[in-house]
């Protein structure tokens, strides 16, 4: 059992609170004079051991302010007599938090509680007027969260930043604050981050080699140029992890965009962010020197999508993520041990692993798989660069036949879609006249309204992502241009890396291995980013074409 403490050992706790609305007030508001009222109350009143407490720059809704917890946890300790505040709204204003502090805690830890302008004094009870004032506190933090809540909305609808502060790499423009430039050192690092993902690398193994190599961390960086930042420094010099690293990579606004209404708050009491859905982002394009390229950063997504997990010796394949079992649909698991050379590393159907009844092995090498990879992309590479109208004809005409269909269907569902939201509103209004003449009952009436609106919401939910997959296929010819011109930048590819493979392969699918003649043979498929399945022309009609090529070349040193 707690032992009470003599009342002459303990204290007076006289509390000041300040908030950023408070200071708007001026004087009367702030902490000294809140200081000066409250010992001058002790003195006068004879309280005995007066102990001044503050908060600075706290919200009334919150009650994890560090010197009231400080009082609080006094007060569990049988320590604090009486606990004095300006005016009521400095303890806090959060009306159901106010009410357990005052019929609850303070009378089951015998502490006085005075406002001394509201004319409080728990010893001659409370008014029942009190609850109506900590509404009326509660109302004032709402209409305060409302206003700030309305000004962030009209800024972040204008396009200007509303974080804080600036991404880790870039630094507020000393003549305009709404604007970004370059930090160069801490850019630096950002783009190395970046380089090491594209590498291949995941957070965890990013985060590794920037401890071993010594890189201040963003608030390390930002206290060594003497920046006030909200972070700590790590206790361990160095000590990047893997979570700042996956956020660094995630951020769009290192290609340059403003990236606003990423999160909410549910209530102006919780002060907790939750993440917005994607499609929700109010995202303006080129509105700050970017660090990273459009190009990688897509690259970079792309790789994170098709997470790599090292195997337990910490070997990683580029081509992990990307290869699929043809028959059941799952990914092929990675395996490489220390018990055989990395030639020996394979991929397994991962579904047959987990139960051998599902599906077969689909087993195939790493080195296999690097080789096809490897002839397939020098193979449809050379073809783009020498024959680079040709092949975009090919494709366009192979988008044409497949997909016009699909985009005049799709057209036609659409516009099918929004009309009959608009005959719906008419089928409404018809059955609401007929009603009225008396040739449909009324329940009648409520029945078929029901069922229109009911389907009339879904089609307005269906109307967006129609027009999506619409825009999404009238893109591909953009999207077609831009392959086309990455593979024209690829000069000689003699071996792989991370980066072309993600840059050019969509997946990479593996059949089951079958015996012709005594021998194995099995079928894989790489498909590419943005053109699919391409088969590339048979041996005799690559030589046809290459001696044309020859020709040419001829044809042009004569």
């Amino acid at each position: 059992m707690k032992k009470k403490q003599p009342n002459n050992q303990r204290i007076t706790a006289l509390y000041a609170r300040l908030s950023r609305d408070d200071e708007k007030e001026g004087i009367s508001g702030s902490i000294q004079n809140q200081r000066a009222i409250l010992e001058k109350f002790a003195s006068d009143n004879h309280l005995p051991n007066p102990k001044f407490f503050f908060d600075d720059g706290y919200s009334g809704v919150s009650f994890t302010r560090p010197a009231f917890m400080e009082i609080m946890e006094l007060a569990e300790q049988g320590l604090v007599a009486n606990l004095v505040v300006k005016d009521h709204s400095r303890l806090g204003r959060d009306r159901l938090v106010l009410g357990q502090l005052l019929e609850e805690d303070f009378v089951r830890l015998n502490v006085r509680y005075i406002a001394i302008m509201d004319n409080i004094d728990t010893a001659n009870g409370v008014s029942d007027i009190v609850p109506m004032q900590d509404l009326f506190n509660e109302w004032h933090a709402k209409n305060t969260s409302d206003k700030v809540r309305r000004v962030m909305q009209s800024r972040g609808n204008a396009g200007i930043p509303l974080t804080t502060n600036t991404p880790f790499g870039y630094k507020k423009d000393p003549e305009d604050k709404n604007k970004w430039i370059v930090d160069e050192p801490a850019a630096e690092v950002v783009q190395q981050i970046f380089r090491m993902s594209v590498s291949g690398l995941g957070p965890t193994q990013i985060a590794k080699k920037l401890r071993s190599e010594g890189v201040l961390t963003p608030s390390e960086y930002l206290h060594s140029i003497g920046v006030n930042c909200p972070v700590k420094p790590p206790v361990y010099p160095h000590n990047w992890c893997s979570s700042t690293v996956a956020a660094i990579l995630d951020r769009q606004e290192y290609t340059g965009d403003t990236v606003n209404f990423r999160s909410f708050r549910q209530s102006f009491k919780l002060k907790k962010r939750l993440d917005k859905p994607q499609e929700e982002w109010k995202i303006f394009p080129d509105t700050h020197p970017a660090i990273i390229d459009r190009e990688t950063f897509a690259l970079v997504q792309n790789l994170r999508q098709h997470r790599r997990r090292p195997t337990r010796t910490g070997i990683v394949s580029m081509f992990s993520g990307l290869l699929y079992c043809a028959d059941c649909g799952s990914k092929l698991g990675y395996s490489a041990t220390n018990n055989y050379k990395r030639e020996q590393a394979f991929f397994f159907c991962s579904a047959y692993r987990g139960n051998s009844d599902v599906c077969s092995a689909h087993f195939i090498r790493e080195k296999v798989v690097e080789e096809l990879v490897l002839e397939g992309l020098q193979r449809l590479l050379w073809y783009i660069q020498v024959y680079e109208k040709r092949f975009a004809q090919e494709q366009m005409e192979r988008f044409g036949l497949q997909e016009k269909k699909e985009l005049t269907a799709k057209g036609r569902e659409l516009e099918k879609a929004k009309q009959r939201v608009t005959e719906i509103d008419q089928l409404i209004q018809k059955s609401y006249e007929d009603m009225s003449k008396g040739l449909l009952s009324e329940e009648r009436f409520a029945t078929l309204t029901v069922s229109l609106e009911t389907e009339q919401r879904q089609l307005k939910e269906a109307i967006p992502e129609m027009e999506a997959s619409l825009e999404a296929t009238t893109d591909k010819a953009a999207d077609l241009q831009r392959f086309i011109e990455r593979a024209r930048q690829v000069t000689r590819l003699t071996e792989l890396t991370p980066e072309i493979v993600h840059e050019f392969i969509e997946k990479i699918v593996v059949f089951k291995p079958d015996k012709v003649d005594g021998k194995r043979h099995q079928r894989v498929d790489i498909h590419y980013n943005t053109i699919g399945l391409w088969c590339a022309p048979s041996p005799e009609e690559m030589e046809k074409l290459f001696q044309e090529y020859l020709a040419g070349q001829r044809k042009k040193t004569a």
